[in-house]
């Protein structure tokens, strides 16, 4: 029988009976930074004794040293689409300490047929440092902010130490094949402990007779920026070397799979001027020859955007940027082998001179790579006086380049031409100016940033705002979302979210080594709800009948109460509300 498992490996055992007997493992090492809270801590005298254990909400997140109030629960139910990712979490806590807990699915049958085990995964959650205060983008100090730990990483490791007295979520993924037959499929949950009795719990899959297209295929515009070079520093690996790209495969292919479209490059200087604890290093290397001309290596840009385009990342590559947030921009001088740098503000003569070259030779390049009509130079959140100098160059030297901009000036009207135009969260974008920017194969997103207090994705924020944020994005009829950044991890990402300048978590959704997050699971559930919703509304278009132009109409108006970032009620009672809407249209 396929087995998913995780071993929590405990300091210390107690002796009870055991119901099955299973190998002694010995596991890596586990840390986590110091409960803050630890002064504070509940009475678990009344803890039942041994290992407890109980189905709870996805939506709940639990302290790590608050004895939880839960009613217990042995059975859960997910219903779902064919193709799609679904989620649960169950809850461990135990005033004693509890060695070798593992966890293990049977198959999943129904009179239709049966669905592997290896369709379900369980992955124990670590807790992150993170921060307790109203977003912002200020300079600050993470000390002057109270602090707490926080749920969040799903961890790859299979085993690690637990103390008395704490609690540990593990989160629980079901990915339906598009290949199963419709129907409720039972099946099991077992938790084992050394010395402790076999606990067994019962999931319920609804598959629903509808299929979700594969993550490549969903039309969902989504834009989470990379940082390579932020892999190589964690994995203290050489900067672009063979194993440095190795490292890349799996931490951007976690990303492929949640329907990324968008590559994101660097085409000279670090673009944002080291805001992050990593700066960006050079794709594209810049040589000013002996006799004034120029000469651009693109060896890391090809195999970069090679490897995300294998990953099957491949309908936009952002470049980023003529304007850099300093606009600096360097090159190595052939002749001194030093690396000059350059103050090339928009509109003055050393910008046009500066660009105009690699502009001409950049766009040859991607023609002969075949990447031109995917390709952008991409601005961030510029001023309308460097904008317009911006394009007016790029429309003067290379007209075939697409533009992608981060706009935070409502400059979709000014340039309604703009390939990629993302607004901030919250900007009013006309409906009308939206499907004529579709109609022509535009793209309309909007963006959070450290700035916005909802709905966001910090390692302290309701992780229902993750699913939030596409409900929004379909209510607006934008086409997606874009989030800076995806990996730009902090110093010690494994243990401590706090950044020097923004919210905890804002500057990255994932971990290191793959390792995905509960924030990034729920982004991907939204996502799929999108997909779903358009999918329905189609169907239900077609037919065209009182009945479906009914369920349609009851559909939209559930969608219609996420066209807001200030909602009226709790957001998770919206979503599960809705979500039911879903799944009643989808029988």
């Amino acid at each position: 029988m396929a087995r998913n498992l995780i071993c929590l490996i405990i300091l210390c055992g107690i002796s009870a009976s055991c119901e099955q007997k299973r190998p002694l493992k010995t596991c890596d090492t586990f840390a986590e930074m110091a409960d803050p809270t630890a002064d504070t801590l509940s009475n678990w005298s009344q803890t039942p004794p041994g290992l407890n254990a109980s189905f709870v909400s996805i939506d709940d997140k639990y302290p790590k040293s608050v004895m939880p109030e839960v009613k217990a629960s042995q059975s859960y139910t997910v219903t779902g689409w064919k193709g799609e990712k679904l989620s649960g979490q169950l809850l461990l806590w135990s005033a004693e300490d509890i060695q070798q807990v593992e966890c293990e699915f049977s198959d999943f049958t129904s009179p239709n047929g049966k669905l592997s085990s290896d369709i379900a995964q369980a992955r124990f959650v670590r807790y992150v440092m993170t921060d307790i205060f109203e977003p912002g983008c200020g300079y600050r100090k993470p000390e002057d902010f109270p602090s707490s730990l926080a749920a969040d990483m799903l961890d790859n490791l299979e085993c690690f130490n637990i103390e008395a007295k704490t609690v540990r979520p593990v989160w629980l993924s079901i990915n339906i094949p598009q290949s199963a037959t419709a129907g409720t499929y039972n099946g099991k949950l077992k938790v084992y402990a050394r010395d402790q009795k076999t606990q067994e719990f019962e999931i319920s899959i609804e598959v629903q007779d509808r299929t979700l297209p594969s993550p490549s295929e969903w039309t969902y515009h989504l834009d989470l920026w990379q940082h390579p070079s932020a892999v190589a520093r964690v994995q203290n690996l050489e900067m672009w070397s063979d194993k440095h790209f190795e490292a890349l495969k799996p931490q951007m292919k976690m990303l492929a799979d949640a329907g990324q479209k968008v590559i994101t490059a660097n085409i000279n200087k670090e673009p944002w001027h080291n805001q992050c604890f990593d700066p960006y290093a050079d794709m594209i290397i810049w040589t000013k020859n002996t006799d004034g001309t120029w000469t651009y290596d693109y060896a890391i840009f090809d195999k970069w955007v090679q490897l995300m385009m294998d990953l099957g990342i491949n309908k936009m590559i952002n470049c980023y940027s003529m304007i850099p947030w300093n606009n600096e921009i360097h090159y190595t001088d052939a002749a001194s082998k030093e690396i000059i740098n350059v103050k090339a503000d928009p509109g003055t003569k050393i910008f046009a001179d500066m660009w105009t070259p690699f502009l001409t030779d950049f766009t040859k390049h991607l023609k002969e790579k075949g990447w031109l009509e995917i390709t952008n130079i991409a601005m961030d959140e510029r001023s309308p006086e460097a904008m317009k100098a911006t394009v007016d160059l790029l429309q003067k030297v290379a007209p075939e380049l697409g533009i992608s901009l981060a706009d935070n000036h409502k400059s979709y009207k000014k340039y309604p031409f703009i390939k990629d135009m993302c607004v901030a969260a919250g900007a009013k974008v006309d409906s009308a100016d939206i499907a004529m920017r579709r109609e022509k194969g535009l793209i309309t997103t909007y963006y959070v940033c450290c700035s916005d207090k909802f709905p966001n994705m910090f390692t302290f924020s309701n992780s229902a705002e993750s699913v939030y944020a596409s409900w929004y994005a379909i209510a607006a009829d934008f086409d997606g979302f874009l989030r800076w950044a995806y990996n730009s991890w902090v110093e010690n990402p494994l243990t401590d979210s706090r950044f020097r300048t923004w919210p905890g978590g804002d500057t990255y959704i994932v971990y290191p080594e793959a390792r995905s997050s509960i924030r990034f699971e729920r982004l991907i559930e939204g996502i799929q709800d999108f997909e779903k919703i358009r999918i329905l509304r189609e169907d239900l278009k077609k037919a065209n009948t009182p009945e479906s132009l009914s369920k349609l109409e009851k559909l939209n108006a559930e969608v219609a109460k996420f066209n807001t970032i200030e909602p009226a009620e709790p957001i998770n009672d919206m979503l599960n509300k809705a979500k039911m809407t879903i799944n009643e249209i989808s029988k």
